[in-house]
């Protein structure tokens, strides 16, 4: 059995690894230009149609009980699967709750919702029934529309059935212009969109981007079926019916930018309670903790540890630092009057294998594993077209090769893998290769 050292607050290591770059591509990829034949001449690709205005033109926002009945009357009306998007205040308000909810069906039209004016939306959600939802990067809006009510019995997500097929970009813009011809513009992605009134050409941008989602489902589905990966995209799509959101972090300060800049655990005090100390300000505000000060300010005040107005001085983020320099003072003070046997580790052991640079080192025999497992796998991606992530969680690969169960035979390496969150499809195509891999390196015996 492996046993790791205590691991730095933040490891960056893995970032550019292609095993850690899985996640949900954003939605506002932008969409191409047309592209050109080698001579010049003739276009080597039909140019794009623009993709500006809803079929049925911008509805009215629907801000009242009366309004979300006659709404959810429309969608039980309506014929097929429907199509949900949820826009959010990232980087504006605390929290990832939404501020506008996009509703299309066959036969029902668009229906935009205010989940501020109506924060319950249990009769739209018994409108939908158990018809099947189309959303794009389901992982980003299932957990703000359970906030609000809305639970799909079944979903299609548009962009993990592009990563399933090998698109090689599945942002919704990307993938709409590869199925659909069409130019579908994403510069709203990321306004303020707890604004009150929404202006009009944000409300079109929120339309389109639920206007042809169900066209786009159906395009992706008849690959998935060309290629034999219906069932693989059913097991993930069952998946994420049950996605509450990622885990919560247990210590979420150790996560600050610039946390490296620590080299004391009187300093990673001080981290933590500045860090508090912004977190009930931005609670208290509801505005993201960042436009509060942001990290580099923060790790600013815990270098310098000020216990005075007059200590401040003049930082990277001076005027947040004046605003609220009574926050900032008393959590330095709470730090700085810590014993030292209350004090914050520096560093913790990880939950998990070491990052995966340091494996040669600690045990060569699991580096080799893990070089000889990623190569296959990413072999085997390579050939079903599809992203080395998806086939496997990064995470779930190297717990099992950090510490292989025993026995090591195909039984015991697909119950490992199954209790990581594999799911079938994935343990029917990866366990095979972890088990010769593990076959090849064992670990030498004790003594």
């Amino acid at each position: 059995m492996n046993t790791g050292a205590p691991e730095p607050l933040e490891d960056v290591d893995d970032a550019a690894d292609p095993f850690e770059t899985a996640g949900t591509a954003d939605k506002a990829d932008t969409a191409r230009t047309t592209d050109t034949a080698p001579d010049g001449d003739t276009p080597a690709t039909p140019a794009l149609v623009p993709l500006d205005m809803p079929a049925e033109g911008v509805p009215d926002v629907v801000v009242d009980e009366r309004r979300l009945v006659e709404a959810a009357r429309a969608i039980a009306a309506g014929h097929g699967p429907v199509a949900i998007d949820a826009e959010r205040a990232s980087g504006y308000r605390y929290g990832q709750r939404a501020y506008l909810v996009q509703i299309r069906r066959q036969g029902s039209g668009t229906w935009l919702i205010d989940p501020i004016a109506c924060p319950d939306l249990s009769p739209m959600a018994e409108a939908i029934g158990d018809a099947e939802w189309v959303l794009h990067a389901a992982t980003q809006d299932l957990p703000c529309l359970a906030e609000v009510g809305l639970r799909p019995a079944r979903l299609f997500d548009t962009e993990l059935g592009g990563r399933l097929v090998g698109l090689p970009r599945v942002g919704l813009a990307a993938v709409v212009e590869h199925y659909l011809g069409l130019s579908l513009a994403k510069e709203h992605s990321a306004v303020d969109w707890s604004t009150r009134p929404l202006p009009e050409p944000w409300l079109r941008y929120a339309a389109l981007d639920v206007e042809v989602l169900v066209e786009v489902r159906d395009a992706v589905a008849a690959d998935l079926e060309a290629q034999g990966k219906v069932e693989w995209a059913q097991q993930e799509f069952e998946a994420l019916t049950h996605f509450q959101g990622p885990p919560v972090r247990t210590e979420p300060w150790r996560r600050t930018s610039g946390m490296h800049r620590i080299r004391s655990r009187r300093g990673a005090a001080l981290v933590r309670e500045l860090w508090q100390a912004r977190d009930a300000i931005a609670v208290e505000r509801d505005v993201s903790p960042g436009r509060v000060i942001p990290d580099a300010g923060l790790i600013e005040l815990a270098t310098r540890a000020p216990t005075s107005p007059a200590d401040l001085g003049d930082g990277p983020a001076s005027r947040a630092t004046r605003r609220y320099q009574r926050q900032w003072i008393a959590a330095v003070r709470r730090a700085l009057a810590l014993p030292e046997s209350e004090l914050p580790l520096l560093t913790l052991r990880a939950d998990g294998p070491p990052p995966a640079r340091a494996w040669a080192d600690r045990d060569p025999v699991a580096g080799a594993r893990l070089a000889q497992a990623r190569a296959t796998l990413a072999e085997l991606a390579s050939a079903h077209s599809m992203p080395v992530e998806n086939l496997l969680s990064p995470d779930a690969l190297r717990r099992v090769l950090w510490t292989p169960p025993e026995p090591t035979d195909h039984e015991a390496v697909a119950a490992a893998l199954r209790d990581l969150g594999a799911r079938p499809w994935q343990v029917e195509l990866a366990a095979p290769i972890i088990v010769a891999v593990i076959e090849a390196h064992p670990q030498p015996a004790a003594g």
